[in-house]
């Protein structure tokens, strides 16, 4: 065994490396629930902004307020 590849090499070291922390595998879950959120939620939808109509995804309009929301939470709530 080569000294790069370390003590956990092949498929199951990697995975072990993968998981081996409890944020690992929280973010592992959160990202496995965003992927099926995203799937279940391909149809197109109309969203009204003021004077025009847009249509897209609503998987992409939803991320797009939570985009801004986090925004509009990171500007309020910030150290100075």
């Amino acid at each position: 065994m080569s000294a790069a590849r370390g003590k956990h090499s092949g498929f199951r070291g990697g995975m072990r490396e993968l998981v081996s922390t409890p944020g690992r595998v929280a973010g592992l879950i959160l990202f496995v629930l965003a992927l099926i959120f995203i799937f279940e939620n391909m149809q197109q939808v109309g969203i009204r902004l003021l004077f025009w109509e847009v249509t897209m995804p609503l998987w992409l309009a939803l991320l797009g307020m939570g985009v801004v929301g986090a925004l509009c939470g990171a500007l309020l709530f910030r150290r100075h």
